[in-house]
C-alpha cells in the first residue's frame, strides 16, 4: 500500500492539503541550519512549503512514479526505502516526514536521522489526522464494508473518539522509536488546529489517495464515491473538515 499512491501523482498533488505555515517556520526556528531530508516525499508538498521558506531540501521516496513528479515540480529526490537509504556521510540540520512516517520502522527509521543529523538537529515526523461528519463517515464506512467485506480497515472506527485521540497510539509510537534510538532530547508533541471547507467534487477527487482507498478496482471505487457524495449532497454539497497536525519532535543530542 505505501507504494500505491504513485499511480496518480497529479490528483494527489492536486487534492492533498499543505501543512500549516506556523508548523513550517517552527521546524525551521527549531534548526541549527537549513538543509532538510524530507523522508517519504511523495509530490514533494512540503518539500516544497520549506524550499519557499528559503531551505534547502533533499527528497527520500521509496516510489520512483512519485519522485518524479516531485523532480519535474523542483524538488531533488532520491529513490529508496528510508531504512536502507545511503547519506554517503551527507548531514542534514533536520529530518522531516509529511504523513508519511508511519510507512518507517520507528526505531529502524530514527536510528538512521541520528546518523544524518548534524548535532542539535531535529527530527520531526508530522502527520494530518481529520474528523469526518458522522453521516459521510458512515456512508464511507458502509460503502466500503460492502465492496471490500474482508479488509482489516474498520472505517467506522474512525469517528469513535476525537481524530488526535483516534490516532494518538501512531504518535506514541513514533515517540518510543525515537526513545529507543537514543541520542535525542525527549521527544515533544506540536498540535496545530485548522480546518478546511471541500466542494463535494473536491473531496471526491482527494478520497481516491486515501491509503485503503487506492487499490481499489475502478467500480467498486466509484460505488464508493457515489455513497460519499450522496452524504455530501445531504450538507449542502460542501464538508467542513477540522484537521489537526501533529508534529512529533526532539533534537539530536549534542555528543552522542
Amino acid at each position: 500500500m505505501a507504494e500505491s499512491f504513485g499511480s496518480d501523482p497529479a490528483r494527489y498533488v492536486r487534492s492533498r492539503p499543505p501543512y500549516p505555515e506556523a508548523l513550517i517556520r517552527r521546524v525551521i526556528a527549531s534548526c541549527p541550519g537549513n538543509a532538510l531530508l524530507d523522508v517519504g516525499c511523495g509530490t514533494g508538498i512540503e518539500a516544497r512549503q520549506f524550499q519557499a521558506a528559503g531551505c534547502t531540501v533533499l527528497g527520500i521516496e521509496p516510489d520512483a512514479r512519485m519522485a518524479a513528479f516531485a523532480r519535474e515540480h523542483g524538488v531533488d529526490v532520491e529513490v529508496a526505502k528510508f531504512e536502507g537509504w545511503e547519506p554517503a556521510g551527507r548531514q542534514f540540520d533536520a529530518v522531516v516526514a509529511g504523513t508519511a512516517w508511519h510507512w518507517v520502522d520507528p526505531i529502524a527509521g530514527a536510528a538512521k536521522a541520528a546518523e544524518v543529523l548534524r548535532p542539535a538537529g531535529l527530527i520531526a515526523p508530522f502527520h494530518h489526522v481529520f474528523q469526518y461528519p458522522p453521516d459521510v463517515l458512515r456512508a464511507l464506512s458502509e460503502a466500503f464494508l460492502e465492496v471490500v467485506p474482508d479488509s482489516p480497515f474498520n472505517l467506522a472506527n474512525l469517528g469513535s473518539k476525537p481524530a488526535v485521540e483516534a490516532y494518538q497510539p501512531l504518535f506514541d509510537k513514533i515517540a518510543n522509536g525515537i526513545r529507543a534510538a537514543h541520542g535525542f532530547t525527549e521527544p515533544e508533541q506540536w498540535l496545530y488546529e485548522w480546518e478546511r471547507t471541500y466542494s463535494k467534487d473536491e473531496w471526491l477527487d482527494q478520497l481516491p489517495t486515501h491509503g485503503n482507498l487506492t487499490q481499489l478496482p475502478p467500480q467498486k471505487l466509484a460505488t464508493v464515491l457515489d455513497r460519499v457524495g450522496t452524504a455530501i449532497d445531504k450538507l449542502g454539497g460542501r464538508l467542513t473538515m477540522p484537521y489537526a497536525t501533529v508534529a512529533v519532535t526532539a533534537r539530536r543530542i549534542v555528543g552522542e
